[in-house]
């Protein structure tokens, strides 16, 4: 399947001079979803993971999927003031601006294996972030599944260390 085909392009998004890159269509057709589900199936073992996080707010879908798929539970990272009880928070650059993302203290248990999830590689900030606040407490990240790697801003680099899987490459 060719997933370039179905994501759809917004130029001049979320500002200008930025080219949105849409996972909507992929996430509305079960066919391509699910195209993608066995994609990942097929890069990590179920060895691999205990449990999968999504990046607020284009990860959770993907995370929600896979841990389904696994039958592994799936926990959330969001952006600063949207999570309850105690967190941890990590202030970061983004492509065209500052973000804080923060994760519920008691979400990971020591030496737990996590596979991050979202939609976009770009610049690799927002996936450093969270691999960050997943190994504050105590968690190991075991890999990266994004739907979407934008290789020119050489994100990839801020997280080389891991495994990332990428399903489309632009």
């Amino acid at each position: 399947m060719n997933l370039q085909n179905i994501i759809t392009e917004y130029p001049d998004f979320p500002k200008r001079g930025i080219l949105f890159r849409d996972i909507s269509p992929i996430l509305k057709n079960p066919s391509a979803m699910s195209h993608c589900i066995d994609e990942f199936a097929k890069r990590y073992h179920t060895n691999d993971v205990d449990v999968f996080a999504g990046i607020e707010s284009r990860g959770f879908p993907i995370a929600c999927a896979l841990a389904l798929r696994y039958n592994k539970g799936m926990i959330m990272i969001r952006k600063q003031g949207k999570l309850p009880g105690q967190t941890v928070k990590r202030s970061y650059t983004i492509e065209y601006g500052k973000a804080t993302m923060e994760i519920q203290k008691n979400a990971i248990s020591k030496d737990e294996r996590v596979v991050i999830c979202d939609d976009l590689l770009a610049t690799g900030g927002t996936a450093k972030a969270a691999a960050e606040l997943i190994e504050r407490l105590g968690g190991q990240v075991t890999g990266f599944a994004f739907m979407i790697e934008l290789t020119e801003l050489g994100g990839i680099k801020k997280i080389s260390k891991y495994k990332t899987e990428s399903l489309v490459r632009y």
